[in-house]
């Protein structure tokens, strides 16, 4: 997968990140208890997410960086989101899902950005 594919999709995941974040800031009932905390740190990482896409798409080493922070970032959250959860915490399976997605997501982008050197 070359790093300009991998640039692409961290745009439009960071652009539906950033949407869904934003629509539910606005009102929109997602369909689970939302935590507030996780939901302004999800929104301000969609946007996050398209500068890196940026950053990839003109330097593929320095986007192995952003791609390498982001992706342990969310994996810091990750591992925080399930330690509220299994202590009964005001936080939906749906989070615990979504940011396993994202995370997943942002070390794959890695993985792809270190096999196109």
């Amino acid at each position: 997968m070359t790093a300009r594919i991998v640039a692409t999709l961290a745009a439009l995941f960071g652009l539906a990140t950033l949407v869904a974040g934003m629509r539910v800031m606005g009102g929109a009932d997602p369909g689970y208890v939302v935590f507030p905390a996780l939901l302004v740190f999800n929104t301000i990482m969609g946007a996050v997410y398209v500068v890196a896409a940026v950053v990839i798409w003109r330097n593929p080493r320095r986007g192995r960086t952003w791609a390498r922070t982001i992706a342990a970032t969310n994996l810091a959250v990750l591992l925080v989101i399930i330690g509220l959860y299994a202590t009964g915490a005001a936080v939906a399976v749906d989070s615990v899902g979504a940011m396993s997605l994202r995370t997943l997501a942002w070390g794959l982008a890695l993985l792809a950005l270190w096999r196109t050197r």
